[in-house]
């Protein structure tokens, strides 16, 4: 009865281990464990308010960078005094300053901070307890959940915040890219603001050209009369002849233009032409050429099928920028077509003319380029850290040659750490490039040659061996080249003045573009970490009643059942006590029950 008594005085079936000593050690541990993940609710409230603080101001800020942006965007106007417009603008850095400043929950700032290495993946996280974990060994562990201040910094004390240059300057990519000021309407181009100035980053490639040479004499007002009795042009086509270095290039160019032998000597034909070849064109001439553009259509005729071509479509707009075009009656030019193997070559010899002027035409040759090779203006850069990306920035391009589809590559920081044993996420010397681009590269382009060359480039070319194709149609080259964190911010939010600096104004809309996107991505990330805590937290809480039911179900007494079994218990003490008072009372009437 003693045993139900504290049953139903506690509430508790389990009170000791005495009593259950399986069942007392789990409902203790569990209780200890609730105490631990209630903790673990404060500390999800308290990040909570760190994130809700945190977003408010970063809403704030969006709002007066608006503001902001109005102000240059009226700056554009000359009539406009910038002077006062500055003062405004002052104000509002003051704004975003004060802010930011304030944006502070019991001490702790996510938008200014002081962090050695912002892109640090160690060094910029906010942690927050979010899970208290028993496992199944009986080990007891704690987890967090982090965020990346980088994400939403706008002032760091060594730099790097969204407001503040972003010091992760990849420049040319070793030479994969390079910096133009101006855009060219349908190129693949990204926006670059960093240590090389201004404008447009466009991936470096190379093209050949065909063989060709300008004829720039033909006689004006001087007509080829053919109706001369044996009158005639001649002269000797070459086309698409083979040769190495064929401009005596030095260095990586002629690197490039090397080609092993032995050499094709190209297509050669003697062109003849008289009275009658100008009638099978137009018999309206009437023997007579008067223009380069009449010329040009007779030399056609005999050269095409041969495999060369003659142009007179040459002039210019006068005035500049005008829709006046001035055909130009001198200028013609010749090219091979390319008809014959690999070659691309041209060239005119033996010319001679009877009873007639040459029309322009003149001994000469050209070889053209071949296009499948470029050299690499190799200057060092760093994959930077980023964040809580763990690999770092990544970096992707497209790569292709000779106009074959285009292949897709990307590297990281780890890989470049990984590939030369370091963990910097440097690239210092060409050669280091070269060995780059081959273990990027070489798996579908195996025959090409990545060198380094002793000026400090890389020369990057298809195998001559293997491919001669040469002049037009050959290529080379990179395309769609990204950077996963650029456009990076080279300008300082505080440094902005457009009294001092009107020329920059238009750079300082776009910087002021970059850097709200940049807040308004922190601002969404924040968000999603703002769901996650209170996700964590809804979690937590029915964690802790879902606990504090099992113990019961362990430990907890059943108060109807213990009731009544010490309402039955005190019943049958009650009638032994009134037993033994009947005995003490009348001995003899008991004892008689004996008899």
């Amino acid at each position: 009865m003693m045993a139900t008594q504290g049953q139903v005085s506690s509430g508790l079936r389990v009170a000791t281990a005495g009593d259950n000593a399986a069942y007392w050690s789990i409902s203790t541990t569990m209780r200890s464990d609730n105490r631990a993940i209630s903790a673990v609710s404060d500390a999800l409230g308290f990040a909570a308010a760190k994130a809700d603080t945190a977003y408010a101001a970063l809403d704030a800020v969006i709002d007066v960078l608006g503001e902001f942006k109005s102000r240059l965007v009226m700056a554009k106007d000359e009539a406009v005094d910038k002077g006062k417009i500055q003062k405004e603008l002052e104000q509002f850095k003051q704004q975003v300053q004060n802010i930011a400043h304030s944006a502070s929950f019991s001490g702790e700032n996510w938008l200014n901070t002081d962090i050695a290495n912002i892109y640090d993946f160690d060094l910029n996280k906010a942690s927050s307890l979010a899970a208290f974990i028993r496992a199944g060994s009986g080990g007891a562990a704690v987890r967090a959940m982090d965020f990346h201040l980088s994400e939403v910094s706008l002032f760091n004390s060594t730099g790097g915040g969204l407001l503040e240059t972003d010091m992760r300057d990849l420049k040319t990519l070793g030479g994969l890219r390079t910096l133009y000021a101006d855009p060219y309407s349908g190129s693949d181009s990204t926006v670059y603001d960093g240590g090389l100035g201004s404008g447009w980053m466009y991936p470096n490639g190379a093209g050949g050209g065909a063989g060709s040479f300008f004829l720039n004499d033909f006689p004006v007002g001087s007509p080829l009369d053919f109706n001369v009795p044996g009158a005639q042009i001649q002269f000797t086509i070459l086309l698409d002849k083979e040769a190495s270095n064929p401009q005596n290039y030095t260095g990586a160019a002629g690197q490039i233009e090397e080609l092993p032998g032995p050499y094709l000597a190209g297509h050669s034909k003697t062109i003849t032409i008289t009275k009658a070849d100008l009638d099978a064109v137009n018999p309206g001439l009437g023997g007579i050429i008067t223009t380069n553009t009449e010329f040009a259509a007779v030399l056609n005729s005999l050269l095409n099928a041969e495999g060369a071509y003659v142009s007179a479509s040459y002039g210019q707009y006068v005035p500049y920028n005008s829709s006046n075009w001035v055909h130009d009656e001198k200028r013609m030019s010749i090219s091979t077509q390319q008809k014959h193997p690999n070659g691309s070559y041209v060239e005119i010899a033996g010319l001679s003319s009877v009873g007639v002027g040459l029309g322009g035409l003149k001994e000469a040759s050209d070889f053209g380029s071949r296009g499948s090779g470029m050299e690499l203006q190799f200057e060092d850069f760093i994959v930077h850290e980023d964040g809580d990306n763990l690999d770092g920035v990544e970096i992707s391009f497209g790569f292709s040659v000779n106009d074959a589809p285009a292949t897709s590559h990307s590297f990281n920081r780890t890989y470049v750490n990984e590939l030369f044993g370091k963990d910097s996420g440097k690239v210092e010397t060409a050669e280091e490039m070269a060995i780059l681009l081959h273990s990027l590269i070489d798996a579908d382009w195996p025959d090409l040659i990545i060198e380094a060359t002793p000026a400090g480039t890389v020369m990057i070319k298809s195998d001559p061996a293997v491919d001669r194709q040469w002049g037009s149609g050959t290529r080379i080259g990179f395309d769609t080249v990204r950077v996963n964190i650029e456009p990076v911010p080279k300008i300082d939010f505080l440094t902005i003045d457009i009294a001092a600096n009107p020329d920059k104004v238009s750079a300082y809309i776009d910087y002021i573009d970059i850097v709200t996107e940049r807040i308004i991505d922190g601002t969404a990330t924040l968000g999603a970490f703002q769901k996650r805590i209170e996700m964590q937290s809804d979690f937590t809480g029915k964690l802790m009643s879902g606990l504090h039911k099992g113990i019961g179900r362990l430990v907890d007494a059943d108060m109807n059942e213990a009731s009544t079994r010490l309402k039955a218990l005190q019943a049958q003490e009650q009638l032994g006590f009134q037993s033994l008072q009947i005995a003490n009372s009348n001995p003899e009437a008991i004892l008689s029950l004996f008899r």
